[in-house]
C-alpha cells in the first residue's frame, strides 16, 4: 500500500495525524506523509481509516 496527501485539498484538520501518527505529520498547514515507499503492514489499517475519515478526501491510497 502506498499513500499520499493532496496538498491542494488538505485543510489541515489533523485527523490523519490522530489516527496514524507514525505515517502522517504536519508541514506548515497541510499534512504530509513521513514515510518513503510502502506503508508498513502494521500501519495499513490506520492509514485506511485516516483516508476514510478525511473530510476533504485528500488522502490517496493505492
Amino acid at each position: 500500500m502506498k499513500v499520499e496527501v493532496d496538498a491542494e485539498l488538505c485543510e489541515g484538520c489533523e485527523t490523519c495525524i490522530e489516527l496514524a501518527p507514525d505515517v502522517f505529520e504536519m508541514e506548515g498547514e497541510v499534512a504530509t506523509v513521513k514515510i518513503d515507499g510502502d506503508v508498513p503492514a502494521d500501519q495499513q489499517e490506520d492509514v485506511q481509516e485516516a483516508a476514510d475519515s478525511c473530510p476533504v478526501e485528500a488522502i490517496i491510497v493505492s
